[in-house]
């Protein structure tokens, strides 16, 4: 692994001054390096960040990945990581031509790691130096403490996923609150709608009534209002007083739990332990905004690299090659998902949207589809509304707002379905729906939504058990992982966990519901709850009501 040459590093810094002209922002510093591929396969499972720590699944996945590259030779044509500076990896036998076109791919992607609020937390910091100090930091407990570092690792990151990334936004976004202005968002949020049940039209009387205290009062106009509020309502003070003490409550997430109220963690022989499990969880928190906007990253990219190699007089010559790889990257699939082409299609779609003005509430009462298609207030803002998105969405958001009727139409795309052709004996594919809510749905079980397990304070008091509830979404936990989780668990936390979740349960059809004859009667379907508990590093499961 070495930097690029001067004549490629100056291509670079063209395409970096083109990218500026048309609105991207990022920090002028960039690193970039030529990788062979052996450097590739060693990389990849650490996520491209060359100082991450050490351990035994990477190697485990380096052998997988030169298996797999023996049979089915392939090549990324780039990799970008958000440090900073960012720094980017390159195959060493690209042409110029293509260089041109990956580094518009590669500053766009810049672009969004320095400016989506949902990487905000990874901004003030440079992961990459932070990486190759933990590493150092691990590789002195390993020689120190042997295998028990590994052990560690592993039980940490068996629960890396659980940690509080939208708490760590939180405290990034939140604006220090003044007691007056905390007291008005509970009496306007919570008090007269969550416990008195106002109406609307009581609710803008409300309103209207404290602007014009304020009016009248200046400075005393809060005061004023709420005098006449606790004459009014006696128990708002005690209501409010508890909120107050709620909200000074510090959110924690399951790691950091553990690591603040274990026993065993916070002996004086198990304090290394404390900074291993911190290690692991940082580096979860930084890539958490990255598994979270995979398809919304990966079309902005596309995006730019298609519209400024495009208009980039360096394309003379290769307008067939070019268009080769562009297809080979942004095609879109006719079963499965491209990250790339839909990210990609949706930008376009939303920058023509907003163009012609079809955002406005006068085109969705539109119901004539020959006039929704003809539609245009050549409003021109789309270009704008576009790095609105990219600064403020996420794919859940993405995906969510802007996958309607008419991009599926526009797009032909559909739900495909699968079925055992039993003459033939060999599965068929075929057009399930061309609804844009079966779409939606179907990009949307596709994102990374880990399951959402909070700690029940009450149950956790009593004889130093951990007990966790999982918040069902109507997805079960796979049984699979639940064992040497739990297990690891009980190790970090120094006594039982319990775990409460829901799991299907199958009973047989009632005998007076209709079902095909000839065929076995289909089972019936109810949840039920279930507790896990690891006591002893012994698992065991029960049923309760």
């Amino acid at each position: 692994m070495e930097l690029i040459d001067q004549h490629t590093k100056a291509i670079m810094e063209g395409c970096k001054e083109r990218a500026w002209a048309q609105g991207l922002r990022f920090e002028n510093e960039t690193l970039e390096y030529v990788v062979t591929n052996r450097d590739l396969l060693e990389l990849s499972p650490k996520i491209m960040i060359p100082t991450l720590y050490n351990y035994w699944v990477h190697d485990l996945e380096v052998l997988k990945g030169k298996g797999r590259y023996e049979l089915y030779p392939s090549n990324p044509y780039e990799t970008v990581i958000n440090t900073r500076p960012a720094i980017s990896f390159y195959n060493d036998n690209n042409p110029d031509w293509l260089n041109v076109m990956i580094f518009y791919h590669v500053l766009a992607h810049v672009d969004f790691f320095q400016n989506n609020l949902f990487f905000r937390h990874t901004w003030n910091y440079d992961f990459n130096g932070e990486a190759l100090s933990d590493k150092r930091v691990i590789a002195k407990l390993r020689a120190e403490r042997g295998r028990w570092v590994d052990y560690v690792i592993e039980f940490s990151r068996g629960i890396d996923n659980l940690v509080g990334y939208y708490c760590e936004l939180d405290q990034n976004f939140t604006i220090p609150t003044t007691q007056h202005n905390l007291r008005v968002d509970y009496y306007f949020d919570i008090f007269i709608q969550n416990i008195k049940h106002f109406k609307t039209s009581e609710y803008i009387k409300e309103i209207e009534r404290f602007n014009q205290c304020r009016t009248d009062y200046a400075e005393l106009g809060e005061d004023s209002f709420f005098s006449e509020i606790e004459r009014r309502y006696p128990e708002f003070r005690a209501l409010f007083e508890k909120y107050k003490e709620r909200k000074s409550v510090k959110a924690f997430d399951l790691m950091q739990y553990i690591t603040q109220n274990s026993e065993f963690l916070n002996k004086e022989e198990n304090r290394w332990m404390l900074t291993v499990m911190e290690i692991v969880r940082k580096t979860s928190l930084f890539f958490q905004p990255q598994i979270r906007t995979k398809i919304m990253n990966e079309g902005w990219s596309s995006y730019w690299h298609e519209n400024l190699f495009m208009k980039d007089d360096r394309i003379n010559g290769h307008e067939v090659d070019f268009a080769r790889v562009n297809a080979g990257v942004t095609s879109m699939p006719r079963v499965g998902l491209n990250p790339y082409a839909l990210g990609m299609r949706l930008f376009y779609a939303i920058e023509e949207l907003v163009n012609k003005g079809k955002q406005s509430w006068d085109f969705q009462r539109l119901n004539d589809s020959y006039k929704r298609e003809k539609y245009d207030n050549k409003t021109g803002s789309g270009r704008d509304y576009i790095f609105f998105i990219r600064e403020n969405y996420s794919d859940f958001t993405f995906i969510n707002e802007f996958v309607g009727q008419d991009f599926i139409n526009e797009n032909k795309l559909f739900v495909a379905g699968r079925r055992l052709n039993e003459s033939k004996m060999v599965w068929e594919y075929y057009v399930k729906s061309r609804k844009a809510r079966d779409y939606r749905k179907m990009v949307m079980d596709s994102l990374y939504h880990p399951p959402y397990i909070v700690l029940d304070h009450e149950k956790s008091s009593k004889n130093n058990t951990l007990y966790l509830f999982h918040q069902f979404e109507g997805k079960p936990l796979l049984k699979e992982y639940i064992s040497n989780t739990l297990l690891g668990m009980e190790f970090l936390w120094g006594g039982p966990v319990e775990l409460e979740t829901k799991e299907v349960k199958t009973l047989p059809l009632r005998g007076d519901r209709p079902h095909a004859p000839g065929k076995p009667r289909p089972k019936e379907m109810i949840w039920q709850h279930v507790v896990y508990s690891m006591k002893n590093r012994k698992l065991s499961r029960r049923i309760i009501a």
